[in-house]
Formats: C-alpha cells, structure tokens, sequence
C-alpha cells in the first residue's frame, strides 16, 4: 500500500462527473435488477439539481434527506453538491422530535423521505416553521414485475399523504438549467449524526475532500480493485459506512454499487448467491450470520475478492471461524476487517490482504497517521494501551454549530497538526499495526449503528416512577448488540404499568434502531467498589 496518494481539488460530484466520462456504459447502480449506466447517473443527478433549483435550493443551504439506499438517494447526495448546497442526512428510523432537532439545527427548508414515514414527516413539517417535504417511494425504480410483487407481499403500506412525490418534484425543475458550483475541497458535503464525547447526537460536518480521499485511499488500501466491479451495497446512505465506502467509493472506481432499501442479515446468503458481488462490506452481525447459516452447503464463494468488516469489532474467534468457513467454500480471500469512526467519514485502518493477526485493526491509509496518548497527552510507546488519535484527509471539519465540542475532539499538538481525538482504547504495535481495544465513551453497537445510552437513560429517569437507571448493551447473535434498560422504580410501582409507559415515551425521542430490547426492574443497581454502576454486571446479570 502507498503512503501518499494526490487528491483532487474538486467537490465530489466533479470528481464522479469525471470518472462518468472516463466508463460512461459502465453500470453504476443495480436496483433489483434494474441499472443505472454512469451516462443516465449524471443526467439523473442533474434532472435532480434542476429540481432542487427551482425549489429555491441555493449554494450553502441544508437539504434534509431522511432515505434508505434507494437509487433517488444517491441522485440527491450528488445533486446537493453539484448545486453547493449541503446533504443533511437523517436515519429514516429517527424519533419525530430527531428529525425535528436535525432539521432545526441546520435550518433545512426542505426534506426528502421515503414515503413510508409520510405520517411523521407530515408532523414535523406541521413543526418546522417553512419546511416542505418530498416523498419518495421505495419501489420507484424498481422493474415492473418487482414492484408488483413488492406491493403485494409488503407487510407496511405507505400512510395516504399530501405530501409532494417525487416524480412531480422532478418535473417542478424541466425548465432549470442549473449550474454547476464549483466548490473548495474544504467545503461541508454533507452532515452525519453520530454521539460526540458527551454521547448527545451531533451533526458531523463532511467535505468534498474527506469523502474524495476516502474513496481514493480505500481503493488503495483494499488493493486490487477495478472499474466494473460490483460491491453488494447494504450499508445505508445515512451511515459513514454506506455513504463513504458502498457509494463514493465505488462511483469513484467507477463501479456498480448494488443497492438494497432493507437489508436482513439472515437474509444475506440470498443476496450474495443472487447478484455474485465482488466485495462485500458490512457489520460484524452479517458475519457472524453467515457462520451459523446452513444454506452455503455444497455452494461456491469464489466470487468474492473483497471481504470488510467495520462499524464494530469482529471477535476473533468469529474471524477464524468465518475464515475457514469461506475457504471451505473455494473463497481465496479473507475478511478484512478495518476501524474506524464517522468523524473520519468511516474506516481509516484496514488489515493488509492475506494477513494473519487475527487481533489487528491493521495499517493506517494513506496520509494517516495514528498515535497513542496517556491521559496527560503524552504519546506512549509500542505495545501500550491508551487513547488512540488520528489525523489525515478523511478528518471532519468540526461538528456543527458545537464548537465546545469541537475543541475536545479537534485539538492541535507540539508538531502542529490537528489530531482527532477518537474516545478509544488501543495500541500500535511495533510493526505499526494498530490494535483496538474498546470505546471510551458508553456507546452501543447495534447492527453498525451508534447508540448512546445517555440519550435512552435521559428519557427514561424524566418518568416519576424511576428513581435511577443504567442502558447497557447485551450480546446478541445478530446485531451485534442490543439495549438493555436496567430500572429502579419507586417502591409501590406497577411494574406492568411503567413498563407500557416507559416504552411509549421512549418511542417519541428514541430512534426505532436504538430502542431497548429488554426493560428490566431491580431493587438496586450494582455498585463498583467506588461507588459507581456496575455496568459489566448489568450486561451480564438478567
């Protein structure tokens, strides 16, 4: 892997219209079958920055996009940039008073949402003082005879709405020509959510340049890509993960991103044997899936040439296991696994191919450098354990409007560069390997999504039946982890009863992904021996 790489000066949606020119027959995305060439992609893109303009769009405005991986998610993301504007993304799945926050806090005008969430968007337009809405169906773009069957074996039905569809929104822009804003690498591309160090969600301001360098060093760093290839993309459009790597980097190789709105990892087999990917990259849950699933026998793997794993530590064992799962069926690579954080787009680290460590996160990328700090700031020798900082290109610029918080992650050292101070434990070994240990902060990893269990914890004291709780993660087979809530409740408390109205409440601030799986009562809450939550306890006791 090289060291250092030359990045463009230009805004991402240059660098895709670039490599448009270079394969403009190659396919670009595959949406149940149905694709997209490079050639129609940019076209689409513009037909959306028309659109966009003549709702009033302009150079440095949010635009709310509340979408799963579908293909009018990946025209808007370029679209916002092509126009200047900035990409506002938004977990479908968020709370209405989320969305309300998020939408508030950049001061969007306008949302796209996938129509099935019609009923709470139209509550919190009836909210935000001057916000229109856009919905678009999953099944837009997908083949007749998919959509037919979609819409007759899908279990939710889409609310009736008045809100604009899309179809009549691109129409809005037929007479636009819009402009192509030639922004500075340095520009805010899009805003993600993720906890912070304080755990409260915060919108993490992206640019042109870290989503371009991260395509430009994963490329690298994975070794051995070419234009054409197809990565099964199920990664969503809202994660640094799905956006970072399942679309920009593969628009960026120029090649097929093949979408997928909903994704189960129980489900995964059939996908793989479906549309035969060249990479793949995911959680550890689809993984660890993948294992106990009986449906591979007597079947080839052979296939795959790329094989990630992030958002969340993989076992080792499970890495093993996984390994020699794939060998047995004619798979000549390995997972790789990589680490990573969305204040950094996504990954930063990944394992070299054909590496055995089984521990290691792997080398830096290109132009990244990492140290290992004591609590004092002092950098620590090889081999011992201490919060690991980065910096390089893919670095955020800030968080949005929270400079206090900012300053405790950005901060400038004796060699004056800006370092990323990530809130984990690790170490670098002396063959630079880095190897992660575990967060800092008290966060969740469900299904590769961040949690942070002072959010959940907040709203459930505010009931007056709960004299204190704790949220803690749990083990689970498929996603990874889930929430536990542990509660004491008021002596003379119906259980029964708090239970129903705790699960209410949580369900108006708490993002579906992030809802406790289990609500449990004690008289106490374990202590440690200074007197704080016993948290370990609380994951392992029932």
């Amino acid at each position: 892997m090289k060291r250092h790489l030359e990045y463009p000066e230009c805004t991402i949606y240059e660098l895709i219209a670039e490599k448009a020119d270079r394969y403009p027959e190659y396919c670009a995305l595959d949406y149940f079958g149905r694709t997209v060439t490079y050639r129609r992609l940019v076209s689409e893109i513009r037909k959306c920055a028309d659109a966009l303009t003549a709702a009033g769009v302009k150079c440095g405005d949010a635009v709310s996009v509340c979408m799963p991986n579908t293909p009018e998610a990946v025209y808007l993301f370029y679209a916002i940039n092509m126009i200047g504007a900035v990409a506002n993304m938004i977990h479908p799945m968020s709370a209405e008073n989320e969305i309300i926050r998020f939408v508030k806090l950049t001061e969007s005008r306008i949302i796209f949402a996938v129509d099935l969430i019609s009923d709470k968007i139209e509550r919190v337009t009836a909210q935000c003082d001057g916000l229109c809405a856009v919905k678009i169906s999953v099944d837009n773009s997908m083949p007749l005879h998919i959509k037919i069957g979609y819409n007759v074996t899908s279990r939710k039905k889409a609310p009736k709405s008045s809100i604009r569809d899309w179809k009549n929104f691109i129409a809005d822009g037929s007479g636009e020509n819009a402009s192509v804003h030639h922004g500075a690498p340095d520009d805010t591309a899009a805003i993600l959510y993720s906890g912070g160090t304080t755990g409260r969600p915060k919108g993490i301001m992206l640019t042109n340049m870290n989503f371009n360098a991260l395509a430009l060093q994963s490329i690298e760093a994975c070794g051995g890509l070419e234009a054409g290839m197809k990565m099964l993309s199920i990664m969503p459009v809202f994660h640094g993960f799905g956006l970072g790597v399942c679309i920009h980097t593969m628009m960026v190789l120029n090649g097929t991103a093949i979408l997928q709105p909903k994704f189960s990892a129980a489900e995964f087999h059939r996908l793989l044997f479906r549309y035969r990917p060249d990479i793949i990259a995911g959680v550890p849950a689809i993984y660890e899936a993948m294992i106990v699933n009986r449906s591979f026998g007597g079947k080839k793997l052979d296939f795959l040439k790329c094989i990630v794993s992030g958002g969340d530590s993989l076992a080792p064992s499970t890495k093993k296991k996984l390994n020699d799962m794939l060998a047995e069926h004619g798979c000549l690579t390995k997972v790789r696994e990589g680490y990573g954080l969305t204040e950094c787009v996504t990954g930063s680290c990944l394992m070299p191919d054909g590496c055995e460590d089984l521990l290691s996160v792997g080398l830096p990328y290109p132009d990244t450098f990492y140290k290992v700090i004591d609590k004092n700031g002092n950098e620590l020798p090889f081999g011992e354990e201490g919060e690991i900082i980065l910096r390089g290109p893919t670095v955020m610029k800030g968080y949005y409007k929270e400079p206090e918080e900012t300053a405790a992650a950005l901060k400038k050292r004796n060699d004056g560069y800006i370092w990323l101070h990530t809130g984990d434990i690790g170490c670098i070994g002396e063959n630079r390997y880095v190897y992660f240990r575990q967060r800092l902060k008290r966060m969740i990893v469900s299904n590769g999504y961040n949690i942070y269990p002072q959010n959940i914890e907040e709203v459930i004291s505010s009931h007056k039946d709960v004299v204190m709780c704790a949220v803690v993660g749990v083990p689970d087979q498929l996603r990874g982890e889930k929430v536990r809530a542990c509660i004491v409740p008021t002596e003379g408390a119906d259980r029964d009863k708090l239970r129903g109205e705790l699960t209410e409440m949580l369900k108006k601030d708490i993002a579906a992904y992030a809802l406790p799986r289990e609500i449990l009562f004690y008289d106490s809450l374990p202590k440690t021996l200074v007197g704080k939550i016993a948290y370990n306890e609380l994951k392992t006791g029932v």
